[in-house]
């Protein structure tokens, strides 16, 4: 029986979102004859990923990576390490794995946004700009460094009517993105136009209803609101 008939099910059950069912295929059918221990790792890790369960993630990707076959899904591993390396805190690995996409030539403009993103996280706030500008030089209509670009700025009460401009784009790019809504909101907060701020905070905790980040920030629009 050809591979790609072997893995079609959990391929299926993975295009369809059904993540648990997906992960429990490929773990059933790991190491049966006839089947490529690349491809299942690629599968597994992506499966352990869309279900956060990001150290089992990080076994089966670099696996993918250290195997050096199928390059475009060795990026495609690369930078998903790097994404979970960023959120677990290890940013030399994260940085370390973002390096080396730049040298591949894979999606600049993605790398240099979760560039900015690390350099955030580490409070570097000049190398975070620099990374946004550079994402948007490459690619102007990219959502993560226009959205990510805003919301720094505006942190940081730095050019709010350029904020106000990549945060605005991100969400005609970007509608349903609790993430921009929530940037947008809190860029109006800062230009003390409270009505608007709220609008947008609460149309992006809708669709994020657990996120504390949103709800801080519907906070203090809230608190300062009052003292008008």
């Amino acid at each position: 029986m050809p591979e790609t008939k072997i893995l079609s099910n959990g391929i299926d059950f993975y295009n369809r979102g059904k993540y648990s069912d997906a992960l429990a295929f490929f773990l059933g059918i790991s190491g049966e004859a006839g089947t490529d221990s690349s491809e299942i790792a690629y599968y597994l890790g992506l499966c352990y990923a869309k279900l956060n369960r990001y150290e089992d993630a990080l076994l089966y990707l670099e696996q993918v990576v250290t195997s050096g076959t199928h390059l475009e899904r060795v990026q495609q591993c690369r930078f998903l390490l790097a994404v979970i390396y960023s959120l677990s805190g290890r940013k030399r690995l994260a940085n370390f794995e973002l390096g080396k996409l730049l040298e591949s030539g894979y999606k600049p403009a993605s790398v240099y946004a979760s560039m900015a993103f690390i350099a955030w996280e580490q409070k570097d706030v000049e190398k975070c700009l620099e990374y946004y500008n550079k994402s948007l030089e490459i690619d102007s209509n990219n959502v993560t460094a226009l959205n990510g670009l805003g919301y720094v700025l505006a942190s940081q009460d730095k050019d709010l009517t350029k904020a106000l401009s990549c945060c605005k784009r991100a969400v005609e790019e970007s509608p349903n993105s609790a993430a921009c809504l929530d940037s947008l909101g809190w860029v109006y907060y800062k230009l003390g136009l409270y009505n608007d701020a709220k609008k947008y905070l609460e149309m992006a905790e809708q669709l994020d209803k657990d996120n504390e980040e949103i709800a801080n920030h519907i906070k203090c629009v809230v608190l300062d609101g009052e003292k008008r």
